[in-house]
């Protein structure tokens, strides 16, 4: 066989939580395992804050003091995740949530039974357990008994980081091959339509200088090129025209199968304005490699896609704690939703509903609660964000002359604050449900208007990532065709499929479901083709 010619049992095309995960388990199972990326792994996982949502007992909800159920995680994200999986497939999540914990942190993951005491769309280096959804918001704490089910990687800042990197040494630590550098251009099948392998471009072999700046390119475009589009496509563009000069084509034999995990595709604009165009001016969550090259990959292959219309962005109004209490309203002076909800749920209701535009309304009690919690509950970045929207406010000493300032439709403001501040005289949840302890009346002028409307904003950015992807069999994740059969030998987990989080997110929800598929994709993927053929 050819330098240009490998073969290996499972192959899997993407190196973020998914793909490891995947190929933790196909190497556990006995497979001989390769894993291809473009760049050199991570992807949208070690970007990430480092949450994996998990409850029904945990042993670091045990240490904190907190009591759960599976019954009451399966009541709560019944509530989330609607028809993006059966009921059988959310439970089995549920009931395995515990053993999901456990089975990360043997392999080096990081967890801490540290209970955040405060609403956060992120705790600080303090805390690493905490309530990361809509658990304890009006009209979720009466349908299930809410119990903090964010469990924080335990490191500093943006925990995602470590996460992968436990991840990636649990894969090379298994013997498995990693081949960076690589973009998988097209599946080969044989003439039954089984997925038999895969033909790609890679700069193994590459003059070392070419592969060292290609390392470069790709580690400065993730970040900060997060925060600075015009940087990452510019680093991109350049990593590019490397791949063009100096990769060389191979050809990859998976005798079991492939498993896509390649992440989603928030990062090509053509897929966005083809299938949600309403979310534009957000903040891309992921690297150059969230192109939607695995999903592409599948659909060439016959496969079906699910909820590709389905963007989840973040509005996170909190920390500090105070403006959760603020009233959320939009040009017509009228309420968003409950303040108290999940900052993708306020991130949907402004786009979907509202054109994008948004204010915090908050009085000068607010904003002194504000300021006086800024140095114990934010991160830095919370803390920019927090100072920017307070440096930025419009304000008023009447919330008329405030409407008028803002072009905010004054009546509607007016009733609005006099529908809440009833609610908060009578002690109870106000007209969006909001519960009785986040409502406070705002009636202390000076008056003010944060603005937090969808837009480009380096200083408040709205995170954005895709929940959609191509359509797979819930046992096995394999990828499935428009006649719901499955496509022999080919796999797909994280965002590359269609899975717990593409209806609804909250945090922590994806990377649970990047290890959940996963785990179900490389353990199917390593069984020998008699077996699942």
């Amino acid at each position: 066989m050819s330098e240009q010619e490998q073969v290996t049992d499972v192959l899997v095309v993407g190196f973020g939580a998914a793909g490891a995960c995947a190929a933790v388990e196909a190497a556990d199972a006995g497979a001989d395992v390769l894993v291809l990326d473009r760049f050199s792994g991570g992807g949208a996982t070690a970007l990430s804050g480092g949450i994996v949502y998990a409850g029904g007992g945990t042993p670091y909800q045990e240490v904190a003091g907190v009591t759960d159920t599976v019954d009451a995680m399966v009541d709560y994200l019944k509530l989330e995740v609607g028809d993006a999986v059966s009921e059988d497939t959310l439970r089995r999540f549920c009931a395995g949530s515990r053993d999901m914990i456990g089975w990360l942190a043997g392999l080096g993951v990081p967890f801490e039974g540290s209970l955040c005491p405060y609403k956060t769309s992120y705790p600080s280096d303090k805390h690493y357990l905490y309530y990361s959804g809509s658990e304890a918001a009006g009209g979720f704490r009466d349908a299930a008994v809410p119990a903090p089910r964010g469990h924080r990687v335990k490191g500093p800042g943006t925990s995602g980081k470590v996460l992968f990197a436990k991840l990636a040494a649990a894969v090379r630590g298994r013997g498995v091959r990693v081949l960076p550098q690589t973009r998988v251009t097209e599946l080969v099948t044989d003439p039954a339509g089984r997925v038999t392998g895969v033909r790609a471009r890679t700069l193994a072999g590459a003059p070392a200088l070419a592969r060292a700046r290609h390392r470069l390119l790709s580690r400065y475009a993730a970040k900060p090129g997060i925060y600075l589009p015009k940087l990452r496509a510019a680093l991109d563009r350049r990593a590019s025209r490397i791949e063009a000069g100096h990769a060389r084509e191979i050809s990859i034999t998976a005798r079991h199968g492939v498993v896509l995990a390649a992440g989603g595709f928030v990062l090509n604009r053509t897929m966005l304005r083809e299938h949600a165009p309403a979310y534009r001016g957000g903040l891309p969550l992921g690297t150059v490699g969230d192109d939607g090259s695995g999903i592409t990959l599948g659909v060439e292959r016959g496969a079906a896609t699910r909820y590709l219309d389905h963007v989840s962005a973040w509005r996170f109004i909190t920390p500090p704690t105070a403006f959760g209490k603020s009233l959320l309203v939009d040009t017509a002076g009228a309420r968003v939703c409950d303040e108290s909800r999940y900052g993708a749920a306020l991130g949907h209701a402004l786009i979907t509903e509202h054109g994008g535009r948004g204010w915090l309304l908050v009085d000068a009690k607010l904003v002194r609660e504000a300021r006086s919690q800024l140095g114990v509950q934010t991160l830095w970045f919370q803390r920019m964000q927090a100072e920017y929207l307070l440096r930025k406010a419009i304000r008023a000493d009447s919330i008329d002359e405030l409407a008028k300032r803002a072009g905010i439709d004054a009546e509607g403001l007016i009733a609005s604050v006099v529908a809440h501040n009833a609610a908060a005289a009578a002690g109870t949840a106000d007209p969006t449900g909001k519960p009785a302890e986040f409502v406070t009346a705002i009636d202390e002028g000076p008056y003010a208007l944060l603005d937090v409307s969808i837009r480009p904003s380096i200083a408040n950015p709205c995170p954005m990532l895709t929940l959609g992807g191509l359509v797979v069999d819930e046992r096995t994740g394999a990828v499935l065709t428009g006649e719901h059969t499955p496509i022999p030998g080919l796999y797909a987990a994280g965002r590359t499929a269609a899975g717990l989080c593409a209806n609804s997110y909250v945090s922590g929800l994806s990377l649970a479901d990047c290890v959940f598929s996963g785990r179900r994709a490389g353990s199917a993927a390593a069984k020998p083709v008699e077996v699942i053929g």
